[in-house]
């Protein structure tokens, strides 16, 4: 028997609290934070394109959600406030984010202290060579 992703009832962005919440048709409801969101992003300029280059994301406390556009019946795109907009959300992936968010976010908090790095220190720019080729604009090209 397979198992089927529960699918959202209800999604609402609260720019006030920085905060997405979303409804699911099995009863389970969660309060997910812009800028947990924002550094767990399922996009290659966070997750890297493969183990091991993940790119520790900073100076996200304050981001805010611009926009949420719909990708099929499966997914959300948020456009973050950063300019950020390359990552695309199924649904599958914003429950496991809901479920998980305590101990991401811890996981988060340990990354940066492991990487000596403060959680609003400014992202370093990217490197100009080698990694990822990039569009104009110098997003992803992706």
């Amino acid at each position: 028997m397979t198992q089927v992703t529960p699918q959202p009832t209800e999604l609402t962005v609260h720019r006030g609290s920085r905060v997405l919440e979303i409804g699911f048709d099995d009863g389970a409801r969660f309060r997910i934070a812009f800028e947990l969101l924002r550094v767990y992003s399922p996009s290659a300029e966070v997750r890297g394109h493969g183990p091991g280059q993940e790119v520790l994301q900073t100076g996200k406390r304050d981001v805010l959600i611009d926009s949420l556009e719909p990708v099929g019946r499966y997914a959300v795109q948020p456009v973050f406030s950063d300019g950020h907009d390359s990552g695309i959300y199924t649904w599958e992936y914003l429950y496991f984010l809901g479920q998980e968010r305590e101990r991401l976010w811890q996981q988060y908090l340990q990354r940066l202290q492991q990487a000596g790095v403060e959680r609003d220190a400014p992202m370093p720019a990217a490197p100009a060579a080698g990694g990822c080729s990039t569009a104009q604009g110098g997003r992803h090209a992706h």
